[in-house]
């Protein structure tokens, strides 16, 4: 049986928290361009911990529970953690394949893109693209999820941690589509000023709520596979070190319909995967006998 008050409470702080933060960056729209890049970078990133606190605050004082049952302590299942660090940057891939594909853009094996970039640079920089271009294809593999992870878990603790498990009375499949839903709406001040989707801002608020159901269904599966919000976590910031790496190797080409995760090209990745989880039976996840909701476990050991 769901819980009404808890949920609600959850919203209306993670909305409460977030949708301001998302659009304190308008009020400095006359200021230089490094101090919006700035502004929108910690106001943005903090707007991702509203979800977090939001479970925290209701977990506590709306359901009276301990916050234990988050499973911040839980790790689970351990290889389950390679889907979580690798699958994203391979969606990222298969999402420039098919920007290629279907002629949205064309490989740039020159790298114009940094090049240019060097170029703005008074004097240039002496040093080759290409060791740039590897430098930063192997921070974002490895060290960038993980610092990634501190704000994605933000996020992941709200809707994977909180909200799926409390939706799950409704049934597995309709709890990780509105989970996913309500994740996607609450980027709507984000999207709106033309983030992920910039030449198609408004159709983009709906783009990305099906990204989000679609993501959202994946980072459901790997909560669920592992009763805990680190996979979830690792796997979104893993997502958001890597969602641009195709994007080094391509142009031209608009980001909103393609080379991201996220964008429509993007989508036939992350339904292929979610299709190769239900004929695999990985999807929907069984679940405790117990319990209809995954619950807390002890404390993780490794």
């Amino acid at each position: 049986m769901l819980q009404r008050k808890p949920l609600l409470v959850f919203l209306l702080i993670a909305f409460g928290i977030s949708w301001p933060l998302f659009v304190l960056p308008l009020a400095f729209r006359g200021a230089a361009p490094n101090v919006q890049q700035t502004v929108v970078l910690v106001a943005w990133s903090l707007a991702m911990w509203g979800p977090g606190l939001g479970a925290l605050i209701a977990t506590r004082y709306a359901a009276g529970e301990s916050l234990r049952s988050l499973n911040l302590g839980r790790l689970g299942e351990k290889r389950v953690y390679l889907w979580a660090w690798l699958l994203p940057p391979a969606l990222a891939v298969v999402a420039g394949i098919f920007t290629v594909v279907f002629g949205l853009a064309r490989p740039d094996w020159n790298l114009s893109l940094i090049k240019e970039s060097f170029a703005a640079v008074p004097g240039g920089l002496p040093v080759s693209p290409w060791v740039v271009v590897a430098a930063q294809i192997a921070l974002s593999l490895t060290l960038a999820p993980l610092f990634n992870m501190i704000f994605a878990m933000g996020e992941e603790l709200g809707w994977r941690g909180f909200l799926l498990p409390r939706l799950l009375p409704l049934g597995q499949w309709k709890a990780i589509v509105l989970s996913g839903a309500i994740w996607g709406v609450w980027h709507a001040p984000a999207i709106l000023q033309g983030h992920n989707f910039p030449s198609a801002p408004v159709l983009g608020t709906l783009m990305m709520v099906v990204a989000c159901m679609l993501l959202g269904t994946i980072f459901s599966w790997l909560y669920l596979r592992t009763r805990s919000p680190w996979a979830p976590a690792l796997a979104h910031g893993a997502l958001n070190a890597t969602a641009g790496i195709s994007i080094l190797f391509l142009t031209p080409f608009d980001t909103t319909w393609g080379g991201t995760p996220v964008s429509p090209l993007g989508w036939i990745g992350l339904l292929l995967f979610v299709a190769w989880l239900v004929a695999t039976r990985r999807l929907p996840v069984q679940l405790p006998a117990s319990s209809a909701a995954p619950a807390a476990g002890p404390a993780a050991t490794a």
